[in-house]
């Protein structure tokens, strides 16, 4: 069954004509009924708002399943490793590439010091 559908026979239950629904939605009769006939995607807003007026959740209207989240002491664990694996990767490159510029840098001054031409003593 289609969402539609699904608001269709709702609103029957409820005894609610369109002309009804739609004048609580604030839209014509032929909107309404483009809904029902899915001719038109319901947004996430207006599907709420139906919802709302036939006195249902949107997660019953919309027919959406809920997943349980596992936060399992075990599995937040093996996650937290895998967490801190990484990061001593990234920490080893980072040492990798800190010890490489910091030897070019100083080799490259010390070897600019070294070739510097000695300045000759000026007396007076």
């Amino acid at each position: 069954m289609n969402i539609g559908e699904k608001i269709r026979q709702i609103r029957l239950a409820k005894g609610y004509s369109q002309e009804n629904l739609a004048d609580m939605l604030g839209i014509s009769t032929t909107a309404y009924g483009d809904i029902e006939r899915n001719k038109t995607e319901l947004t996430i807003v207006r599907a709420t708002e139906v919802a709302k007026i036939l006195n249902i959740g949107i997660v019953d209207l919309l027919d959406i399943e809920l997943q349980p989240i596992d936060f399992s002491m075990e599995k937040l664990h093996l996650e937290n490793e895998k967490l801190k694996a990484e990061v001593e990767k990234w920490e080893i490159t980072a040492a990798y590439w800190r010890e490489k510029y910091e030897n070019r840098f100083v080799g490259n001054v010390l070897r600019v010091l070294s070739e510097e031409p000695e300045r000759r003593k000026i007396g007076f």
